[in-house]
């Protein structure tokens, strides 16, 4: 990356900076989004807003950029960094404050835009999946009756750090997902990732009453399903019901949905899923997930 965008202009990314007394810096009030282009396009920018939007509305920063400001401040990003395609992150943080905790709204957040090349992923991934690891580090409360997409990000930090305690000489465990539950042992989410599994030819999620992220590609995932008429529940489900599940997939903005098809748990005892390939409930989710976001390989 040579450029960041803040508040819509191009900066050499060594002198994009926010001050020391940015709340975002000092308290971690700030939100994010992250999500991908696909010919160069951002994919459900507006769903992506409108969360934001609700988020700031409820901490008091203000936010009223429209999806056009932000298209452009991408397209010319993307442009700078000499990208077709990216792995964008959209960050409004609070801005400068007195120090001390806040009483009252914020008036001039900090609008920051990044823009990365995709990542590559294996290539087998779609086909072969990849290792979910059970993680003992608990997926913590949300910070108001929905979780944010907030800038205090230690809890998934721990966990990652417990997942790569795990990795050894592995490449299953080095490329693996980390999931977390509940304090009170419920199925949650990955570190960076909503989670699904299949029994029976149904399609189960983990309730927002988890505490999880109301993922953005989590809900048109449920979209695709009602269209294709397979039936989705939201449940409080345990970790060996993810071992019963005949498939299993994690959804993400950038990953879209990537086939699970080991488990591990605390122990290091593995179970297969799906016979090690992707299910046919995930590959016909992915392919119209994708035929819906015009990808084209």
């Amino acid at each position: 990356m040579q450029y960041a965008a803040i508040n819509g202009e191009l900066v050499q990314l060594a002198s994009a900076v926010v001050p020391v007394t940015d709340h975002g810096f000092l308290y971690g009030l700030g939100l994010f989004e992250t999500f991908r282009t696909y010919q160069g396009v951002p994919y459900l920018l507006e769903r992506h807003l409108e969360r934001m939007a609700s988020g700031c509305e409820e901490l008091g920063i203000p936010f009223t950029v429209t999806a056009e400001e932000v298209k452009d401040w991408i397209s010319r990003l993307m442009q700078g960094n000499e990208l077709k395609d990216a792995y964008v992150r959209y960050t409004v943080s609070a801005g400068e404050a007195p120090l001390g905790l806040p009483s009252g709204n914020y008036t001039d957040p900090t609008h920051i835009v990044l823009a990365k090349s995709l990542p590559d992923p294996f290539p087998t991934l779609y086909e072969r999946g990849k290792m979910l690891q059970r993680l003992s580090t608990p997926r913590n409360t949300p910070e108001s009756q929905i979780r944010f997409k907030s800038l205090h990000y230690m809890n998934s930090i721990l966990a990652k750090r417990e997942l790569n305690s795990y990795g050894g000489q592995d490449q299953r465990l080095l490329s693996a997902e980390g999931l977390q539950l509940t304090r009170d042992d419920y199925v949650a989410e990955g570190i960076v990732s909503n989670i699904f599994w299949v029994r029976e030819k149904v399609l189960y999620t983990p309730s927002l009453s988890t505490g999880i992220l109301p993922g953005i590609t989590r809900a048109v995932v449920m979209e695709i399903a009602a269209d294709q008429g397979i039936a989705c529940v939201e449940v409080q489900a345990l970790w060996e019901d993810l071992q019963q599940a005949d498939e299993i997939f994690l959804t993400g903005s950038v990953a879209e949905l990537v086939p699970v098809t080991t488990l591990r748990d605390l122990s290091g005892t593995e179970t297969d899923i799906s016979n090690g390939r992707i299910g046919p409930v995930t590959a016909v989710l992915l392919r119209m997930y994708r035929e819906k976001a015009g990808y084209t390989s």
